[in-house]
């Protein structure tokens, strides 16, 4: 029997990650979920790990290595990483701190590239992908998101730069997600209704993005239909990116 593909999927447990799993797993992958909260998702496996940590603690983060390297030691490989946990430190640049610029960078942009670094052989041997869940913010932002808009921006430069130098071997793309309807999304708009109708409105297509339609550009991405897209930031927008906004 051929080995299933496999599929590692970070922030497993927020509303993006859930969906990727679901997608993945209804498709026939093998899932790895990856998260630093423990919650039951649509996985074969979860792992608990911070990638914070994996970024500022050498031993750490061999840990967590060998440990998704145990998962993937009798496959044919790494199908598929996606680079999808993200944090947001939004604050007045007044209030920015070096913390702030640390933890963001660290999850957002290195710990993408360490996951792709450490985890290359086992991506090359499948012929797989690298996927980045990157922002609209990487190219259109507002106040207070100079911390988040940086590191988005930054992780379409990382998969710009490892598409070229790896892309024959292992492709690398990235999705620029606009608003989401994820609970953490719907839980800031509690009591504020028409606030939520003005953000959807404001798509084009008149609402925002589900979950589950991030997932399946992945799923798409990550496919033998898409093996001659490389280097890409595919903007899952609803056209916001398009639209001009002033006063008339």
């Amino acid at each position: 029997m051929t080995d299933k593909k496999t599929a590692l999927i970070t922030g497993a447990s927020g509303g993006i990650g859930e969906s990727l799993c679901s997608v993945f797993r209804n498709d026939g992958y093998k899932v790895i979920a990856l998260d630093r909260a423990e919650k039951l998702v649509d996985a074969d496996f979860f792992i608990k790990a911070d990638l914070d940590k994996i970024c500022s603690d050498n031993d750490y983060c061999l840990e967590i290595i060998c440990h998704i390297e145990s998962l993937l030691r009798s496959s044919h490989g790494l199908d598929v990483l996606i680079n999808n946990a993200a944090i947001q430190a939004i604050r007045p640049i007044a209030k920015i701190t070096v913390a702030d610029w640390n933890q963001t960078l660290n999850v957002n942009l290195i710990s993408p590239f360490l996951l792709t670094q450490k985890l290359f052989l086992f991506l090359e041997k499948a012929g797989g992908s690298v996927i980045n869940i990157s922002s609209i913010h990487a190219k259109l932002t507002k106040p207070e998101f100079s911390c988040y808009a940086t590191s988005k921006a930054a992780l379409v430069g990382l998969t710009k730069s490892m598409a070229v130098e790896l892309g024959s071997k292992v492709r690398i793309n990235a999705i620029c997600p606009a608003a989401v309807s994820t609970p953490m999304l719907l839980a800031g708009f509690d009591d504020q209704g028409e606030a939520y109708e003005i953000l959807s409105s404001m798509h084009p297509v008149g609402r925002i993005a589900e979950p589950s339609e991030v997932a399946k550009l992945a799923l798409f991405l990550a496919s033998k239909d898409a093996q001659f897209i490389n280097g890409a930031s595919l903007e899952l927008d609803g056209g916001i990116g398009s639209r001009l906004h002033d006063p008339v």
